[in-house]
């Protein structure tokens, strides 16, 4: 399809270019005769809207969803530089058809271009006319869609414009050529061994693809559902705690060790206060709800969306033990993981937890749901004060949560746990601070403040929650109630004022079922297994028991600290990595790219390792990370889009290893091209800057010479009226 359309530039001004249609590409001329190339625009990552216009004609947008460039690096011919035009958008692109008529003509061609783009780029030059037949089922009518796509369109595409099979506009430079070769010459049998890529994030992510086999067996972690849960009542019932005579001693013990305003991170507390699971586990209480996050991805309007994120949130904090208690401090090294399942989506929320550091200590955590479009990350420094009757542990650090599909990034922080009533009074634990959820993109964030109970305040004082919705200074809607009961929500514009949470019974029974790994499928360092015989005599009321194995758990950790001391060694986390720059923690495996229903089949996990089994391989849209030293590489199990930890035999080394030469060859081939291509722009851009320099030079000279001549002729003018002045008074 071809035809002209008006394309508005970056000075909001409109051109009128001639623009053409094939799969996978649209090519943009300046001229129709003579085909003076200006840009080419990549389909496979585009998406497409249709823009209102009080200006004649039809307005649509075609445009990146995570705004990066959607331009071709080369032109059809191997154009490096395109005709020269007002400057294009790198990121999006608006057209004006003359007519709505020819508006949804093309907005209809390019929909089903889009649909098939990275499609045909498969299926035409890598596979031909496979027989779909032999890809798995992955749901029925995605399969049908599929197969009709294959059936159809694409060959009349072939049938109709055979030619432009063999454009090279189908790829956007040599190496997108380069890499389909490669994969047809990769091992017939599919056993997933790719080549290495220059960043460790592609090296991870993008080896791991191999063609649908329906026969293949899923290497997966087995999860079972999580057979009891502890739901603390609502109110200050729960939270407080009755001190033993007994207790009170250990207390009044630990008080005499303490003084105020001291950290409590190195301070070994009575066993009697312990909740038996793990900090990592106590992180994950907030995603029972995460299909309030798989509603808020699909959900078009920004400040609906902020409200669904916002509720979420709240919904992580009613989940409260009985009493006054405190999880486990994790060993470095502990690792957790579980799994929600999410009938109405049919897809998982993944859960993964690390202990990154002892001193100080970080829990760094990754949560992940591609298939919903969300995943989130962070790390918690967990501090604690000590102020006389009182003490707040601390949770410092930042959550992000990311909208896979709209490129979206809302940060949050957490508020602080007070415990009050150590030395006279009743124990009571509350939650206080002020947090913030914001997100850049839209501009819309939401203001929490966890309120404590005031001195001389009632039983309704207690847990409560203010806070409100603003779109940047604009307040658009208020919240007050309580963080464990009800919360109404009052809109500003309307001035409505509706229930926006209330865990009643209905909703705590409608919470996603949480899946836990089963014991004897744990590694010795995950937490349940790990603090087991903790667990066990704190479930018995052994206190005994309880410090002995706590004691003994700890100072194993000393005693792998000092060794690693001793042998100047830093600790290096298995399942995450700490950003150099900003200090972060991200996770290793992490993958950002939005879900794919063609390509992507199931998200899963393997010994920690959150994966994707895909039909095809795809290209991975990433960002290089800086290699580290520590870094392993590791090799992926075939089919995923993140590997697992290296169970290949040493059947295929021999192979792996000679391929692996071949294309460290032809790196270094490339590599060599590449320095030769540098040393020739580098010669270029030399003698650019000597002929600059040269005019520059010309221009001085030049000014020099015209304001010369400019004073010559004013002193020749002075010079002959003085003449006539002297002539006139001579004749007088």
């Amino acid at each position: 399809m071809a035809d002209w359309l008006k394309i508005r530039g970056t000075l909001k001004s409109w051109t009128k270019l001639w623009c053409v249609l094939k799969p996978g590409v649209l090519l943009i001329y300046k001229t129709h005769k003579n085909g003076q190339w200006v840009g080419t625009v990549l389909l496979n990552a585009c998406e497409l809207i249709e823009r209102p216009s009080k200006k004649d004609g039809f307005c649509f947008k075609l445009f990146h969803p995570l705004e990066q460039s959607i331009w071709a690096v080369k032109g059809p011919k191997g154009e490096a530089v395109g005709s020269i035009t007002q400057p294009l958008p790198g990121s999006h692109l608006i057209f004006r058809a003359a007519s709505e008529s020819d508006g949804r003509c093309w907005m209809d061609a390019l929909e089903l271009a889009l649909k098939c783009s990275s499609l045909l780029k498969r299926t035409m030059i890598r596979e031909g006319k496979e027989d779909m037949s032999t890809v798995a089922t992955g749901g029925e009518h995605s399969i049908n869609f599929y197969s009709l796509l294959r059936a159809h369109n694409i060959h009349g595409f072939q049938f109709n414009d055979s030619d432009h099979l063999k454009d090279p506009d189908l790829y956007s430079d040599k190496s997108d050529r380069e890499g389909e070769q490669d994969h047809e010459e990769s091992d017939p049998e599919g056993s997933g061994k790719s080549e290495e890529s220059d960043s460790d994030t592609s090296e991870r992510q993008d080896d791991s693809y191999i063609d649908l086999d329906p026969n293949e067996h899923l290497r997966e972690t087995p999860y079972l559902e999580q057979s009891h849960e502890e739901l603390g009542e609502a109110g200050e019932a729960a939270q407080t705690e009755t001190v033993s005579e007994e207790n009170k001693s250990l207390i009044w013990t630990l008080l005499k060790q303490v003084r105020p305003g001291m950290d409590l991170s190195k301070v070994v507390l009575p066993t009697f206060i312990l909740e038996p699971r793990s900090f990592l586990d106590k992180l994950s209480d907030y995603y029972y709800h995460a299909d309030f996050l798989s509603e808020a991805a699909i959900e078009e309007n920004a400040y609906n969306r902020m409200k669904k994120v916002v509720k979420w949130y709240i919904s992580g904090f009613y989940k409260k033990p009985k009493g006054l208690k405190k999880p486990y401090n994790p060993i470095i090294g502990e690792t957790y993981r579980c799994m929600w399942l999410h009938q109405h989506t049919n897809s998982k929320t993944f859960y993964i937890a690390e202990q990154v550091s002892h001193h100080p200590p970080v829990s760094a955590f990754y949560v992940s749901n591609r298939k919903d479009g969300f995943c989130l990350s962070g790390s918690i420094l967990a501090k604690s004060k000590f102020y006389g009757n009182s003490l707040s542990a601390i949770l410092d650090g930042e959550a992000r949560l990311n909208f896979l599909n709209r490129g979206e990034d809302y940060v949050m922080n957490m508020p602080y746990a007070h415990c009050k009533g150590i030395l006279y009074g009743t124990m009571t634990l509350e939650l206080g601070g002020q947090i913030t959820i914001a997100c850049e993109k839209t501009g819309y964030s939401a203001q929490l403040e966890f309120k404590l109970k005031p001195f001389l305040g009632s039983s309704d004082c207690v847990n409560q929650i203010c806070g409100k919705i603003k779109l940047g200074k604009e307040v658009l809607a208020t919240l007050e109630g309580h963080w464990d009961s009800e919360i109404f929500i009052n809109d500003k514009k309307t001035g409505t004022v509706e229930t926006f949470w209330n865990p009643t019974t209905e909703l705590r029974q409608s919470r996603l079922t949480r899946c836990t790994v089963p014991p004897e499928e744990q590694g010795e360092s995950e937490s349940e297994r790990l603090w087991q015989h903790v667990t066990r005599a704190v479930n018995n009321k052994d206190q005994t028991e309880a410090t002995n194995e706590k004691f003994f758990l700890e100072e194993a950790q000393r005693k792998s600290a000092r060794e690693r001391k001793a042998k100047c060694e830093e600790w290096n986390p298995a399942l995450f990595e700490q950003d150099p720059v900003t200090g972060e923690w991200h996770y290793r495996y992490a993958d950002t790219r939005p879900w794919d229903p063609l390509n992507d089949l199931i998200q899963f996990e393997k010994d920690g390792c959150i994966q994707t089994k895909v039909r095809h391989r795809t290209p991975m849209v990433t960002v290089p990370k800086r290699k580290h030293k520590s870094d392993k590489p590791k090799k992926p199990e075939s089919g995923c889009s993140s590997p697992e930890p290296d169970r290949q035999d040493s059947s295929g080394s021999e192979r792996h290893k000679s391929k692996h030469n071949s294309r460290l060859r032809k790196k270094g081939a490339d590599l060599s091209e590449l320095q030769s291509a540098i040393e020739t722009i580098k010669k270029t851009q030399e003698d650019i800057n000597r002929n600059i320099s040269v005019l520059r030079s010309r221009a001085a000279g030049r000014v020099e010479s015209a304001s010369f001549l400019q004073q010559r002729d004013y002193v020749i003018i002075v010079f002959l009226i003085l003449l006539q002045v002297l002539i006139n008074y001579v004749f007088k």
